[in-house]
């Protein structure tokens, strides 16, 4: 997920939903345009606009960089505090840290909507703080399950939603660009973290490790919460939690069901590469920075579709890029043996699963009303919080069932990313069929 990184949508599941197949985006020739979606009421930039993404940049580096690192947790518990446990019962820290993250989206996002991003951060960034400090003194399974599964996930959730859709408050034409440029702190923090832990786990121990980098969240989480604002006023606090109309809308339907499938295999390779790395000879010390590859490639994969979606259309980038991570599993993955071969891989995957994570709030605020790119946010990601949560434990006992062969988890993960792709293919022909229209 994953990367597990930008996105801002609209209507709800779980949110007050107005006008369900009428919300949608300018361009597009077939649905109508609402007044508060117009350009010109958009800055596109300015100090507010840009201190936001900075602030969204800070904010999703020490949340979802977080999660992106896991495998770095999933490794050291292995061989250490947890080593008594088979690899699938860990994954489950991981993995529920994952499906807590995103169903609060809902919650979270529909918040968002009514009250502001300033209070929300507030609650997440001193929230995960403590899950992190909580995770420091764990010795337990179930205190990791509580502390990192349950705490912190809270926390990365109530931080991540609101920035993304602050963002998306400010910027129109420019949308994807500025939402790329804040998730890549995801793929920033995802570089930074691994190496962070593989250095200092064994310089001062596992449980001071972990507090340095509560400490480094406390100050950057300070900082997003004084930058992050919202073009909007607070509006809807009467709002209903639930609304079901919002399935009517055909598009935003074909891409909750092709996100259900991508988000199950997305963030196998984050949770294994550490593991497949070792088991091909690669040393532990190594096979560390292999995850640092991968997040590293997902700060161009962030970066670079993004800029183009803005020009070319987001549904247009979405698609081959969900397409080749899919593909890349399946073919690259299944024959990459050596650290180059292995390196490469990680920074191909990381590059096209990490312009996922970037395009994916841009496709649903394309079809969204400004009003409720909270709402749909989270919805969308409370949505896919199953197969997320799945995704990484069910691996595991499939790599378990195998003898330890890692081909049976990369043929599902793959296969479950290319048939999602198809999903959004879908979606962007029922916006507009023509090959060459900007979607």
């Amino acid at each position: 997920m994953a990367d597990i990184e930008k996105r801002s949508m609209k209507e709800s599941v779980v949110g007050a939903l107005s006008n369900s197949s009428a919300t949608v985006v300018n361009e597009c020739p077939s649905r109508p345009l609402s007044i508060a979606e117009d350009d010109s009421s958009f800055p596109d930039g300015g100090a507010a606009a840009w201190l936001t993404v900075f602030g969204a940049f800070l904010a999703l580096f020490c949340s979802f960089g977080l999660l992106n690192s896991f495998g770095s947790f999933q490794t050291w518990y292995a061989e250490h505090q947890l080593s008594h446990l088979p690899p699938s019962t860990i994954a489950w820290i991981g993995s529920l840290q994952l499906w807590v993250f995103f169903f609060s989206g809902a919650f979270v996002g529909r918040l968002f909507d009514a009250y502001g991003p300033p209070v929300i951060l507030l609650l997440g960034s001193l929230m995960l703080v403590f899950g992190t400090m909580m995770t420091s003194i764990s010795t337990q399974y179930y205190q990791y399950i509580l502390a990192q599964g349950v705490l912190v996930a809270i926390g990365i959730g109530t931080v991540f939603y609101p920035s993304l859709a602050a963002i998306s408050t400010h910027f129109k034409r420019r949308r994807s660009t500025a939402l790329g440029i804040a998730i890549s702190g995801s793929g920033f923090g995802g570089v930074v973290y691994p190496i962070f832990y593989r250095q200092l786990f064994d310089r001062i121990g596992f449980a001071w490790t972990v507090r340095v980098s509560g400490f480094i969240t406390l100050v950057l989480c300070g900082v997003s919460v004084a930058t992050i604002t919202s073009r909007l006023p607070k509006s809807h606090a009467d709002a209903p939690w639930f609304h079901t109309k919002v399935f009517r809308d055909a598009p935003f339907r074909l891409v909750v069901i092709g996100s259900i499938l991508i988000s199950f295999g997305l963030f196998i390779p984050f949770f294994y590469i550490v593991d497949y790395s070792m088991d091909d000879g690669i040393s532990p010390q190594t096979a560390f920075y292999v995850l640092s590859v991968m997040n590293a490639g997902g700060i161009l994969g962030r970066l670079a579709p993004a800029c183009i979606a803005d020009a070319l259309g987001q549904f247009n980038i979405i698609v081959p890029c969900a397409f080749l991570a899919g593909l890349s599993m399946l073919v690259f993955w299944t024959f990459a043996h050596g650290l180059v071969a292995i390196m490469l891989f990680a920074v191909l995957y990381g590059f096209f699963s990490g312009a996922f994570n970037a395009l994916v709030v841009p496709c649903v605020v394309r079809i969204s009303e400004v009003r409720e790119y909270g709402t749909r946010i989270g919805v969308l990601y409370s949505i896919i919080s199953f197969p997320a949560l799945c995704g990484g434990p069910v691996a595991g006992a499939m790599l378990k069932a195998e003898g330890g062969s890692y081909l049976g988890m990369i043929m599902l993960g793959g296969t479950t990313i290319l048939v999602g792709s198809l999903f959004f293919l879908w979606a962007r022909l029922a916006l507009a069929r023509g090959l060459c229209d900007r979607v």
